[in-house]
């Protein structure tokens, strides 16, 4: 009897297929209000954010390679002669003065910097020499409610630098007449002149101080006073962005009284644009853009009923389906890779009910959009301070109705059905050649879509998918039915463990969507998504965590190929960042810092106290040999290690001994973003000991570089060692100067713990001690990437129910009710992640964090739930993979192991521990082998 059990178990888990199709889905009961509500869709190479409106639906899109900025030098010609005063400043204690000289001769160079300040010199005396709209009539004014939080752009000024007046008025009380006044505007963003009747009352030029001006009573009136600020924003979000939360916004008082008692001005202000063609900014590195807008108008549809509007992540297609006068309604949009085209269908229960104008737009200021043919529309642009040019089709196919095409839309009436397929490109061909023939993105997709039903397209799609997606699954438990945005209020992993498994999976959608094996880049800043002409980071590609920790997922959630994107620029990284080596430190390999673009910078960005940072390469070198570890791939080594070796011969030349311990250490740099200029922090010491030991064993996998190999091995000893501080703390400097009250959101001398393998259980228990001691003062509270590197951290720590905890702020809201409140760390409606604002990074580090929890192969071994929470006793998860090339299948019941595959890949010995237990056995490549609960063989 009992082994019939074991036999019927097992049958059940072999060949369960878990009931997740409907905890694969995002779903809501009304459309999209803004941008982090809707919905994406992907092909690894264009994005699509579905709005889902009944009336009027919005397709916001974005094509990857459509960047601002062009190929040119980044590197500052004779830095690296500063080198050795910079050194010295810092060796002895004089930051200060080493981050103002590196500020000025070391940091990379900006995009036409020479010519800049005379041009918005000019500019500028231009704009502020008219007075005039101070006191012009403003009735025919555009209205704007005040505070815009995120800058004007996301209240109607999108694509808007310059420039901008805003008018408001107040009534003079009589008591207060002979009174001097303050008005109290809070931040603005940049510049600001401000006016009472005409008169200047006081202008400020920072983003970061509040406004508050005195108005001279002599320059009041009885009854209506004028209050006009003309505001300059030569680029990046512009507007009055509001005082602090605890303030009163936007309000006039006598000076000296109780501002309680103060007036507020209306939260409609009027505005008028001066003048939208400011001269380019100087900026270190380009940004990504937003390439266009669909529009969908339905007519005479009337009021919706029975509305729904999903994400099916299964089958990576999103649905809007509802009733309106008698007749239902069903949109599906999806993104397809086999036949690169945004794909949406339109049906109706009813026969000639589908009539619509398709609309596209764009925020890119030169654009063309023009008929192609009957049924084909194209649009044609320029992007904005850059040189890359780019062009869209739309084409439509009805099944019945009427199609035409006019102005800037197609229109169709009386349809059947209908399907739209959108197909975009650029010029952009690699990093050094923005000349690429953009009719080969559009015409070769759209012909091939004309010869094509929609069953075809979609199922070709659906296939495409799923060869990525099917690879893994996930079951915590049973999911709320609630709508998704009301599943997120009410989380909790005891009642709706289904949302866990949700959010994981979700990340592989997200991953599948935004990196693929033949997309031209690796997921950015916010993955392949964005509607901002200046969006947050330049959804850049930041190097000193983020980009890194979008790849986190990828091996061990079985998406291996989704890594190459990244791969394939590391590759060239190695190559651009050549120059700067060179010219920066007078160093042989490459380098890369703390931000890369499209056009792949290398050099230091933004400012000395936090730019110059040199690891950024060899942290993605972790990335590439990690990759080996999975996969055992010999060819993929022998590819990646010349990159390796490149990184670590820059290492090689630049480390320098410490004056006072005789340590290697590497300077200038700094631990990121975190207590400005150093020599020698923590994370950097890590990372270089881990890229000379990872170079160390391939080359030794590979037979090669034997001479090389010594000296990365002499010069691994002589690094600065971890150090444990006055605190019991892991030291994040040389110094012993870590602040128990500091909770920045970067813990980068944990970098060690993980990804890294510095710092570990079986070698180093008392230094992961003094780690868990840095955790704690750092505390919980973080950023959203943040949040979910301190969940990794928390699984290496093996602090099981901590790190469920972190995971459960993770999952929190992120909007704050309040309209003028600011957002926090947690999930949008959509479940993007909120730094805030979005960042993808955290909803790939967070899925990452949850496999992690769950299985670790880091120190040589598979150990099984090494920190499972009390929250998940029970669950199941197949295809997770291993280092060492293993995939795993397990199953758990009451917290407690019950039945475990283990698949080869590699073929390689494998050794397992779980609950005290370990057995070790060789393996043979493509078997699988079998354990029940107690590790106990049950066959292959």
């Amino acid at each position: 009897m009992k082994k019939y059990s074991l036999i019927v178990l097992w049958i059940l888990f072999a060949g369960s297929v878990f009931a997740q199709s409907d905890n694969l889905k995002l779903w809501y009961n009304k459309p999209a209000e803004k941008w982090t509500d809707a919905l994406p869709i992907g092909n690894g190479r264009l994005g699509a954010m579905i709005y889902g409106g009944v009336n009027s639906d919005h397709i916001q899109f974005n094509e990857e390679t459509l960047w601002s900025g062009g190929p040119r030098i980044y590197q500052r010609a004779g830095a690296a002669s500063y080198l050795p005063q910079i050194r010295k400043l810092l060796f002895e204690g004089k930051q200060a003065e080493a981050e103002k000289l590196a500020e000025k001769h070391f940091m990379g160079m900006k995009d036409h910097e020479a010519t800049y300040p005379a041009a918005f010199t000019a500019w500028l005396d231009k704009v502020m020499a008219d007075k005039s709209l101070a006191l012009e009539d403003d009735s025919r004014w555009e209205t704007m409610k005040i505070p815009t939080v995120n800058g004007w752009e996301v209240a109607g000024l999108t694509g808007v630098d310059g420039a901008v007046w805003f008018r408001n008025s107040f009534e003079l009380p009589a008591a207060w007449k002979g009174k001097n006044l303050v008005i109290n505007l809070g931040k603005i963003r940049d510049k600001d002149i401000t006016y009472i009747n005409g008169v200047k009352v006081g202008s400020m030029d920072s983003m970061n101080l509040g406004r508050k001006y005195t108005i001279a009573a002599s320059i009041l009136k009885e009854g209506k006073n004028e209050v006009a600020v003309q505001v300059i924003n030569p680029y990046d979000k512009g507007g009055l962005v509001g005082p602090k939360a605890d303030q009163k916004p936007y309000v006039v008082y006598p000076e000296g009284e109780d501002p309680k008692n103060a007036i507020v001005l209306n939260s409609e202000w009027k505005y008028k644009i001066e003048d939208a063609s400011p001269p380019a900014a100087p900026v270190y590195e380009a940004d990504y853009q937003p390439f266009g807008d669909l529009y969908l108008n339905f007519k005479e549809q009337g009021a919706a009923t029975a509305y729904r509007r999903e994400l099916d992540i299964k089958n990576a297609i999103s649905t809007t389906s509802y009733t309106a006068n008698g007749v239902h309604f069903t949109r599906e949009y999806f993104a397809s890779a086999p036949d690169k085209a945004i794909v949406i269908h339109i049906k109706a229960d009813k026969p000639g009910q589908i009539n619509l104008d398709a609309l596209l737009q764009t925020f890119q200021k030169e654009n063309h959009i023009t008929k192609i043919d009957d049924h084909t529309l194209g649009m044609t642009l320029k992007v904005n301070n850059g040189v890359l040019h780019a062009a869209a089709y739309l084409y439509a196919k009805t099944v019945k109705g009427i199609v035409s095409i006019s102005g800037k839309g197609i229109h169709i009436a009386a349809a059947d059905e209908v399907t739209l397929y959108l197909t975009a490109g650029t010029s952009f061909r690699n990093y050094k050649n923005a000349s690429g023939n953009i009719s080969q993105s559009l015409i070769k997709p759209t012909l091939s879509l004309k010869s094509k039903t929609y069953a075809q397209v979609k199922a070709a799609h659906i296939a495409d998918y799923q060869r990525y997606f099917n690879k893994f699954s996930v079951d915590f438990g049973a999911g709320s039915s609630l709508p998704t945005d009301e599943r997120i209020k009410q989380y909790s992993a005891a009642t709706d463990p289904g949302l866990l498994a949700l959010y994981m999976q979700y990340a592989r959608y997200l991953m599948i969507s935004c990196s693929r094996p033949d997309s031209p880049l690796p997921a950015n800043l916010q993955g392949i998504w964005n509607d901002q002409l200046t969006p947050p980071w330049g959804s850049k590609f930041t190097t000193n965590i983020n980009l890194q920790m979008n790849y986190w997922p990828v091996d061990e959630l079985n998406l291996a190929d989704c890594g190459q994107p990244l791969y394939k620029m590391i590759g060239e990284l190695s190559v651009a960042g050549k120059a700067t080596a060179k010219i920066h430190y007078n160093a042989p390999g490459w380098v890369l810092h703390h931000n890369t673009d499209i056009w792949l910078g290398t050099a230091p960005i933004n400012a000395s106290n936090h730019g110059i940072w040199q690891s950024g390469g060899a942290w993605l070198c972790h990335n590439l040999y990690e990759h080996y570890l999975f996969t055992r791939d010999i060819a993929f080594l022998k590819n990646a290690y010349p990159e390796m070796k490149g990184a670590a011969e820059f290492f090689v030349s630049t480390l320098v001994k410490d004056p006072k311990t005789g340590y290697l250490i590497s300077t200038p740099s700094n631990s990121p973003e975190h207590g400005g200029l150093v020599a020698g922090p923590a994370m950097d010491r890590q990372i270089i000991r881990d890229l000379f030991k990872n170079c160390i064993a391939a080359s030794k996998t590979l037979r090669i570089d034997a001479e090389f190999r010594k000296i990365l091995e002499e010069k691994y000893k002589q690094i600065a060692p971890n150090m444990i501080g006055k605190y019991g703390q892991l030291q994040e400097w040389m110094e012993d100067k870590d602040d128990t009250a500091d909770t920045h959101r970067h813990v980068s001398h944990l970098w060690g713990v993980y990804p890294g393998t510095d710092i570990t259980w079986d070698d180093s228990p008392a230094m992961m001690h003094a780690a868990e001691q840095s955790f704690k003062f750092r505390g919980d509270d973080a950023t959203g990437w943040s949040l979910a590197w301190k969940i990794n951290l928390m699984a290496r720590f093996k602090h099981a129910d901590h790190a469920m905890a972190l995971v459960n702020k993770l999952l929190s809201v992120a909007e704050n009710s309040n309209p003028n409140g600011k957002e926090r760390s947690g999930v949008y409606h959509n479940l993007f992640d909120a730094h805030p604002p979005f960042q993808i990074d955290g909803n790939f580090g967070g899925a990452a964090g949850i496999a992690e929890m769950l299985v670790q192969s880091q120190q040589g071994y598979i150990e099984l739930f090494p920190a499972l929470p009390s929250a998940l006793p029970n669950g199941e998860i197949k295809g997770t993979c291993a280092r060492s090339g293993f995939v795993l299948n397990m199953k758990w019941q009451n917290g407690k192991l019950q039945r475990l595959e283990v698949i080869s890949k590699a073929g390689s010995d494998c050794e397992l521990k779980y609950a005290g237990q370990a057995v070790k056995f060789k393996t043979v490549k493509g078997k699988t082998y079998k354990f029940n609960g107690e590790l106990k063989a049950i066959g292959t």
